[in-house]
């Protein structure tokens, strides 16, 4: 991973989008420089007063994602964030917009379900996002929001770039083998909907209808045409249902193996400097033994004198 420079995260953030592949990118990127986590605050703060207000939700996205996924490294994301988050709230819902009031309250939601921050700071981040700043600077609060119904996709949207649980490997697994059978792969089914006879869709054929034998033979092929279709269509149905969760347990598991991969790209980078420090003493080591004379070279100093007496020698009575 490239160095952090306040320069280089103003650039990520200039290129950051709503994707959740792009939010989650730069997130793993700023925990992995969690020790510059003073700075990383400053300059996002900065740059989320200075976004334009389509943009200032995408923010808020990366500062969940970051601190939540931090919150295994320590805590030093969640506390400095804390500082400027209820000014970020008030700052973001400023201008009202309904895809960002939705954003903002399933943030808030998501983190009093899992006890990221404690009720009473959610409540006060709630407060800041019912207020607004007037031409003239003063802090007014706004009428109550009329709750609106999110649309679907706003929804999902929503729910997509905020990640949970990583699903177990041997439930995902099962979950993928079951979209095998799923009613688009039923080859049977889909032959027997293709041979359906022109006359139970085509209205204009039944002008050839002659007797009331033919009518009724036709009723009857229409009957079960509309039973086939009604089950194919329900299961069609609970098919799509199934992949949008299983789309979903792919999102979480894949998130939870880049958060892996990058805490273990983390690990190795940690270790190899300390294996350039232990390098560094080894090879100190190594220059300072050969730099030590050779004491078999040495001259002989004593010139023949007596040698110095044992300790037994010193202390024996004679």
């Amino acid at each position: 991973m490239s160095g952090f420079t306040d320069a280089a995260f103003e650039k990520k953030l200039a290129e950051l989008n709503c994707s959740q592949q792009s939010i989650q990118t730069l997130s793993l990127w700023l925990i992995h420089h969690r020790k510059h986590h003073k700075t990383i605050v400053q300059v996002w703060y900065r740059e989320l007063l200075k976004a334009k207000p389509s943009r200032k939700l995408t923010m808020m996205y990366l500062a969940n994602d970051v601190i939540q996924n931090s919150k295994k490294k320590g805590p030093e994301f969640s506390r400095e964030f804390l500082c400027v988050l209820y000014k970020a709230f008030h700052n973001v819902t400023d201008v009202p917009d309904e895809k960002t009031q939705i954003g903002v309250k399933k943030i808030l939601k998501v983190w009093e379900d899992r006890n990221v921050y404690n009720i009473n700071d959610i409540e006060e981040f709630r407060k800041a996002t019912h207020h607004h700043i007037d031409q003239t600077g003063t802090a007014e609060i706004e009428p109550p929001v009329k709750k609106i119904k999110p649309v679907p996709e706003e929804k999902e949207q929503v729910q997509s770039l905020l990640p949970g649980d990583p699903p177990d490997p041997e439930e995902l697994i099962k979950a993928l083998q079951d979209l095998e059978n799923a009613a688009s792969s039923d080859a049977i089914v889909r032959e027997k909907i293709a041979n359906l006879p022109p006359e139970v869709s085509d209205v204009s054929l039944l002008e050839k209808l002659d007797d009331k034998e033919a009518a009724d033979k036709l009723s009857k092929q229409v009957d079960e045409a509309c039973s086939l279709l009604d089950d194919y269509n329900s299961r069609l149905q609970q098919e799509l249902e199934d992949r949008k969760q299983v789309a979903k347990m792919l999102n979480d598991y894949t998130y939870a193996q880049r958060n892996a991969l990058a805490l273990a790209e983390q690990k190795l980078e940690e270790y190899r400097e300390k294996l350039q420090k232990v390098t560094r003493v080894q090879n100190e080591l190594k220059s300072h033994l050969q730099n030590l004379p050779d004491l078999t070279l040495l001259p002989n100093v004593t010139g023949g004198l007596a040698p110095l007496p044992s300790a037994g020698d010193l202390f024996s009575h004679r």
